[in-house]
């Protein structure tokens, strides 16, 4: 049963921030098998029963969810060999995350974040989109409404093109996110202390309940851009 993350999960990540090496993590591993792995499956656990209202071709293994405390270095400036944070992600099981749309929550010890989104920049998924914008702007505008997106602390973010054409009957609401690389909903300025309780299960259940109409634009919208991708 969920009812918090302990304070050693964060007492954990911050020893492994200062001694980030295989030796501190094998002396420490029971540790984070104790307070950082166990706590986060407890938590995907909890919050499966909402994401099975969202939908029902969810992966919710929590093995299948939670990311792995050792960092792929090989391709990265950063060579520290394990997170000093840990995070997971829902999304449809067996698709890959560059693909997909998927929620996603992240535990540090300087913030407590969830949200919903593509995976950096999708973009066979953006430009199909885009394409939703142009041809059925009332299904996005629709989808952003049910989900009462923006709002405070709950908003929508992405880097974008510095040159894209913007159609000319665009509504206004939608301008701000045509031209957008990537795209993500995250929920902000979340005491860290709420962690400890109960309340982060409450709160983040009840956001990506909320962002359901928005998930299955994004749902959408991602089939769309992998149809694109391989039309046969």
């Amino acid at each position: 049963m969920f009812t918090g993350f302990p304070e050693e999960t964060i007492r954990f990540f911050l020893s492994l921030r200062f001694h980030n090496d295989a030796t501190f993590f094998d002396a420490h591993r029971d540790e984070y098998e104790k307070y950082v792995r166990a706590p986060f499956y407890a938590f995907i656990d909890a919050l499966a029963p909402t994401m099975r209202l969202i939908a029902d071709d969810m992966e919710l293994r929590p093995a299948k969810c939670l990311a792995r405390i050792r960092r792929d270095t090989r391709f990265s400036r950063d060579k520290s060999p394990y997170r000093d944070h840990m995070w997971l992600l829902l999304r449809r099981g067996g698709e890959e995350r560059a693909v997909s749309a998927m929620y996603w929550f992240e535990l540090s010890p300087e913030v407590v974040e969830w949200g919903l989104g593509f995976w950096d920049n999708n973009r066979p998924a953006m430009n199909a989109l885009r394409k939703r914008m142009r041809e059925k702007p009332e299904e996005v505008l629709s989808a952003l409404q049910a989900a009462r997106i923006p709002d405070a602390g709950l908003d929508l973010y992405g880097a974008r093109y510095s040159r894209m054409a913007m159609p000319a009957d665009l509504p206004q609401a939608l301008q701000e996110i045509y031209p957008l690389k990537e795209l993500y909903v995250k929920r902000t300025a979340v005491p860290l202390r709420i962690a400890y309780t109960q309340e982060v299960l409450t709160r983040c259940a009840e956001d990506m309940l909320r962002l359901k109409p928005l998930y299955t634009l994004l749902r959408k919208a991602a089939d769309d851009g992998m149809a694109a991708l391989d039309p046969g």
